[in-house]
């Protein structure tokens, strides 16, 4: 076995150097756009900084450019034109085996006067959509594999930010600012999707592990408080998630072995000559399977999850007709957690229940089309609609704790959401200064849910109920540019939801103001409100009072008023530091008629949605907080990332207390960093790659319910003490992560390799504190301990 080892080592060896001599420059192509109307610019300069000699190009008729000969490794892209203001793009990685596909916007001059210089280092992590004031940035797919812990996924990946709480190793959902991170709205090329997660429960917005391929993602947009006004049924955040179109030039595949699945990629364009249509493909396979041979602990006990996804997307322009697109997302997963096989020394699994055997099947897919068609050169509309499914069905069986022999059917679980999606958007640049967007949306949503209970043999429904309602959406936005240094964004936003016939008007505003080259200040207002967790609205209740229908149909918006002050200063190079001061208030928050502690703002906390009945729209709360964020854009090698949030987020239910809500974990510190260190290969171009990335996160503990336990030890069940809900908190939560990589680009491949070890220090963070009732005694569930992710990646 030694002997063949060295027998590969060597031939890998002897490879390696013989693709020293590979090509070391390549192509980067992209097109060139106006940031407001989204038509091609023509003639725009297009050129590579710092290269001897110049590499540059021209814009097409279309847009695109090409620039040929670029060394690998990373390069600065600028571009110029006549009555633009300069854009471009930085430190772009230039590898083998992947072209790179740029789209770059230019911003309209409003004045030929002498004007306040705008510099990219300014507009680095802006938020891609124009309207954007506060509360916004975007990301791309290298920063959702170059972060330490964020397994490639977007969700995770955006727990680093400002105002995001991401201490819950189990699951990936977005909690901001204190919110329900039932409060976030996925979105997915303009259509308004289901959580893009596997083992999803219904209603929620998070899982263990995300269905998205960052792979196949462009540069996309998330919000943390008064968005646009295109956006509705959403209370906390947006994520706006844009698909990338493949590399209408060239093949390309895609090879990749990590945490998320083994994945298969390819894409390239249609056979046609001179047309630039595209498609993309990628289909991942779960792994998690084979790292668990290697004695990770998922904490799932003896189950091993099972899952998969495929992503692809089709992009056809044409000459006179417009651009088409069809996209989709789909994804399968299943787990069985037989806790009658569980290994009863061992309680530390956060997905089960060793008194329980659960067998969850999830699946859940969105196919999507659209047409853009530009009317003139400053306005275009576009016009997408899709179909989504998604489904649930869990079977939960109870051990008994005398004799874990006996197993008896306890709950049963089919839960079927189909929708069906349009959106219109059309928008038209007036000038330099104006340009208004106008939009309707239509979401009709066909559901069938079953939730029943087993008492003494017999099943009682939880939930139950089928039939059609429809989301209707409408939004106007104008922004106005008094100038190069002031922008004012307004706009409303209505819905009415059919279901509970209640109907919502939504104000927006926002004002940005340039103080100087390096300095702005911005405003933002908004009043956003959003649907129940559908499943909710058919809580059953089998009570005479119900009538034998489900008790929530009444159940209308939950609003929420958002108020933001920013202030933003760019300083040396490459230096961003921005800090956010916020208030939200919330009302119309479904609370039970009689005096408890319940709120729908604490749903989410659980995996599944609340079962309670007869809700009404009587609740409050309020999250108010000041944000910080320092960072050094990637540059020389090198980045860094501190963000700091103190904040507070409580709530009042129907007995008129006052409490923390269960996301009120009142700070958030998370610092990162990271080095590249480039060697090997010739005439000043370095093929070899190291690079070394950290991130430490500290977090205050979330709060609980304290355990009755007498009572729970006389009922045989957990008793929570109602009056004092969340009343304890948990210890602080910290960990550390670190990770290093390694990257070579050969003739016409890119191998990566990676390993990215989590929660470095083992420490034990708390999951949860739950009452045994085969030990008659509480226990505590502890969170992911040191946990070893290594990954491969080919590109070619």
């Amino acid at each position: 076995m030694t002997t063949t080892l060295r027998t590969l080592l060597c031939l890998c060896m002897a490879w390696l150097a013989l693709a020293v001599h590979a090509q070391d420059l390549k192509n980067v192509r992209g097109q060139v756009v106006d940031r407001d109307s989204k038509y091609p610019i023509t003639g725009a300069n297009v050129y590579v900084i710092g290269t001897d000699p110049p590499i540059g190009a021209q814009t097409d008729s279309t847009g695109y450019f090409t620039l040929a000969g670029v060394p690998l490794g990373r390069v600065s892209i600028r571009v110029s034109y006549i009555g633009y203001k300069d854009g471009g793009a930085n430190d772009i990685l230039v590898i083998a085996g992947k072209e790179n596909q740029l789209t770059i916007e230019l911003e309209e001059k409003v004045s030929e006067l002498k004007e306040v210089q705008v510099t990219d280092k300014v507009s680095k992590g802006a938020a891609k959509n124009e309207f954007a004031t506060v509360s916004a940035r975007s990301f791309d797919v290298e920063q959702t594999s170059r972060f330490s812990g964020s397994r490639n996924d977007p969700a995770r990946m955006a727990s680093n930010f400002a105002g995001v709480s991401g201490a819950n190793d189990a699951r990936n959902d977005i909690i901001i600012r204190g919110n329900s991170p039932m409060g976030l709205l996925w979105r997915l090329d303009g259509i308004d999707i289901p959580s893009p997660n596997h083992f999803a429960s219904f209603g929620s917005t998070g899982g263990p592990v995300s269905m998205l391929n960052n792979n196949t993602l462009a540069r996309s947009d998330f919000f943390t408080s008064a968005f646009p006004a295109e956006y509705g049924n959403a209370t906390s955040g947006v994520f706006d998630l844009k698909m990338r179109n493949g590399n209408k030039d060239k093949y390309e595949f895609l090879g990749q072995i990590g945490f998320n699945g083994i994945e298969l990629g390819a894409e390239g364009p249609f056979e046609k000559k001179k047309s630039k249509a595209s498609w993309l493909i990628n289909y991942r396979y779960s792994t998690l399977g084979f790292f668990k041979l290697l004695g990770a602990n998922f904490g799932t006990g003896t189950a091993t999850p099972e899952y998969q996804d495929l992503s692809f997307k089709v992009n056809v322009p044409t000459k006179k007709a417009g651009t088409f697109s069809l996209f989709g997302l789909g994804g399968l997963s299943s787990i069985d957690l037989v806790g009658s096989n569980a290994d009863l020394k061992n309680t530390n699994n956060l997905y089960g229940n060793e008194n329980q055997n659960i067998y969850n099947r999830v699946r859940t897919g969105i196919v999507g089309f659209s047409h853009t068609y530009f009317i003139t050169p400053r306005s275009f509309f576009r016009w997408t609609i899709a179909a989504s499914h998604q489904r649930q069905i869990a079977n939960i069986d109870t051990i008994n704790i005398v004799d874990r022999s006996i197993i008896t059917a306890y709950d049963r679980v089919t839960l079927r959401q189909n929708k069906y999606s349009t959106h219109l958007m059309y928008s038209n640049k007036l000038d330099a200064r104006n340009t208004l967007v106008a939009g309707l949306i239509s979401n009709v949503y066909d559901v069938r849910f079953s939730d029943s209970l087993s008492v003494y043999g017999h099943f009682y429904p939880l939930k139950y109920g089928t039939g059609f309602s429809d989301l209707l959406e409408a939004y106007l936005t104008w922004q106005h540019k008094f100038g190069d240094r002031l922008v004012l964004n307004a706009g409303a936003h209505a819905q009415y939801f059919t279901l509970s016939n209640n109907a919502m008007a939504e104000p927006r505003l926002g004002l940005k103001y340039q103080i100087n080259e390096r300095q702005y200040l911005s405003l933002g207002y908004g009043l956003h409100s959003g649907i129940q967790p559908l499943p909710t609205y058919y809580n059953y209740d089998t009570s005479a009072a119900s009538n034998g229908k489900p008790t929530n149909l009444h159940m209308g918006f939950t609003r929420s008023n958002h108020v933001v002050l920013g202030y933003d200063l760019v300083f040396f190079k490459d230096f961003h530091l921005k800090t956010e001061a916020y208030f939200q208030y919330l009302d119309n928050v479904p609370v039970e008629q009689q005096s408890s502690s319940f709120s729908m703002l604490n749903a989410g906390a659980a995996f599944n949605t609340p079962n309670n009945t007869f809700l009404v729209n009587k609740g409050i709360g309020r999250n108010y907080g000041l944000e910080l964020t320092m960072e050094k854009f990637f540059s020389k090698g090198y980045y860094f990332l501190v963000t700091a949030s103190l904040f507070d987020s409580r709530y009042r239910g129907s007995d008129g207390v006052w409490r923390n809500t269960a996301f009120n974990g009142h700070y958030v510190v998370n610092t990162l960093g990271g080095y590249e260190y480039r060697f090997g290969g010739k005439k000043g171009v370095k093929r070899h790659v190291i690079a070394v990335d950290g991130k430490f996160t500290v977090a205050g503990g979330r709060y609980y319910t304290p355990i009755d336990v007498v009572q729970s030890q006389q009922q045989g069940h957990e008793v929570d003490i109602d009056a004092q809900a969340f009343s304890l908190e948990y210890p602080i939560y910290y960990r550390l992560d670190l990770k290093i990589s390694y990257r070579i680009s050969l003739r016409q491949v890119t191998h990566e390799f990676s390993f990215d070890v989590q929660n470095v220090t083992n420490h034990r963070n708390v999951f949860i504190k739950l009452y045994d009732s085969r030990t008659n005694s509480l226990v505590t569930q502890y969170q992911q301990g040191l946990f070893p992710l290594p990954q491969y990646r080919i590109l070619f």
